[in-house]
Formats: C-alpha cells, structure tokens, sequence
C-alpha cells in the first residue's frame, strides 16, 4: 500500500481531510477527522504515480513524491497576467485575497471566486481579507503581482508550523488590510488549539488532534507533532505503528 496524495480540505460529502490511499490499483481515503487514530509504518519511498478515474498506475521511479514524468505542472503557478488563458478556469470570475498565517506572516493569492473559502482552508490560513472580484485569472495575477512586491505570495509550511500555537498579531493584521478597500474580512476555524508548539516529524501513527491545510497534527505518547502531508506522499506503508525514538515536547513531561 502507499500514499500516493491527500485532500487538506473537505472532499465531496466528506467533513474532514484524508490521506489518499492505493493498493493494486485500487484507491481509498483514509479520513482525518479529529479522534481518528491511524496506524502506519514508512517504508521505502517513490513515485506516488498517478490517479486517474480507472484507479492509480503505480510508478517505481526514486524522485519522490513524484517523477518528471508525474509531477503536475500548474500553467497558472507562477503566472503574472501575460498570458492567453490557456485552461478554461482562466475564464471565470477570480478574487484577489490577503491571508494571515499566525503570528505575522502574510501573503497576497488569487482563486475562482466561488473556490475562495476552500482554498485559503487548503493553505491553512488564520485570518482572510477579500480584496476584489476581477473577470477573469488573468486580470487577477496582474493585481496579484502588483501586491506580492510588498506583500509577498507564499508563506512556507515551516513558518505555518512555528505559529500553529500562536494567534495573528490583531495590530500587523489591521495595518496591513488598512493599505486596502477590503471587502469583507474572515477568521478560519479549525477545531482545534494547541498550548505549544508541536514537534515537527514525519509519520503516519497517531491519534488526530486536527489538519490545517496541508498540517496534520497527531497526538502520540502525550506529545503533539506536526506533519506536512506532502511528505507523507510516496512512501509505502504497512498498517500497524513502526516502534521508532521521536523527539518528544517538553509538555510531555510536565
């Protein structure tokens, strides 16, 4: 069995995040809903290949998660506006957006409209100002990157795990959707909080505190530890917890 992807926001008629699941072809979500325990030892990590509608073609290339020949290529990514919209998502009304990363990292994106509260979910962001509705992608990354040059666009998932016991520093927050004519503006919730920061590791067993974005946070011998399931994608896995030394929070002892 491996993972070869997870979902970091709510999928279909599902409440909760999962990891992506294959075996011979076959595909199934593993939930993250809060209280699930999972049960996974790595192993060997690949390929994840690819999933598509007849079920998942496995791939033993070593890149990891994904091979040349797999990796997705966004024509959007790194987009700027100087282009001929050349997906069918290009066409339709975009949102120009701030997100807040507690404590203080910002960052300015753009999404279809109707896509907005799911995507700031999937990047786990704190807090959220709308800026503006534009017509199309195109419009959108050309004000997107008129506002990274101070604002910046991407915060990184290490500095969204050091802030996970934190909460946005409120004045930073107001000075900056003060330089802008907001919208409206959101807190995300995610069912949980944390009384420190938890252990940043990469594994597959535990009990599930939460997910914020692409961080899941699992809770294993009375410490909290913080895994970008990005780096979960690729490995194979058998069920049943693998006994290994981790690096335990000083909560743990208290």
């Amino acid at each position: 069995m491996q993972i070869v992807g997870y979902e970091s926001a709510p999928s279909g008629d599902d409440e909760h995040a999962a990891l992506v699941l294959a075996a011979d072809g076959a595909v199934r979500r593993q939930s993250l809903a809060p209280g699930t325990t999972i049960e996974f030892s790595l192993h060997d990590r690949h390929c994840a290949g690819v999933v598509e509608e007849e079920g998942h073609v496995s791939c033993d290339a070593d890149r990891a998660p994904y091979c040349d020949l797999h990796v997705s290529r966004w024509p959007c990514a790194r987009c700027t506006g100087d282009c001929d919209l050349p997906i069918d998502a290009c066409h339709e009304e975009h949102a120009i957006y701030l997100a807040a990363f507690a404590p203080d990292a910002f960052k300015v994106g753009v999404t279809r409209s109707w896509r907005l509260d799911t995507r700031l979910r999937e990047q786990g962001a704190d807090r959220a100002a709308h800026l503006r509705t534009v017509a199309n992608g195109r419009v959108a990354r050309e004000i997107e990157a008129e506002i990274a040059v101070d604002v910046g666009d991407r915060v990184r998932v290490p500095t969204k795990i050091a802030g996970l016991d934190e909460t946005v520093d409120e004045s930073a927050w107001a000075s900056l959707c003060a330089d802008f004519a907001v919208i409206e503006t959101a807190d995300l919730d995610y069912g949980f909080t944390l009384p420190e920061r938890p252990v940043a590791e990469t594994m597959a067993a535990g009990t599930v505190v939460g997910t914020k974005g692409r961080i899941l946070v699992l809770e294993r011998a009375g410490s909290n530890y913080a895994v970008d399931m990005r780096d979960l994608v690729g490995y194979d896995v058998v069920e049943g917890r693998a006994e290994r030394d981790l690096q335990a929070s000083l909560g743990a002892f208290d």
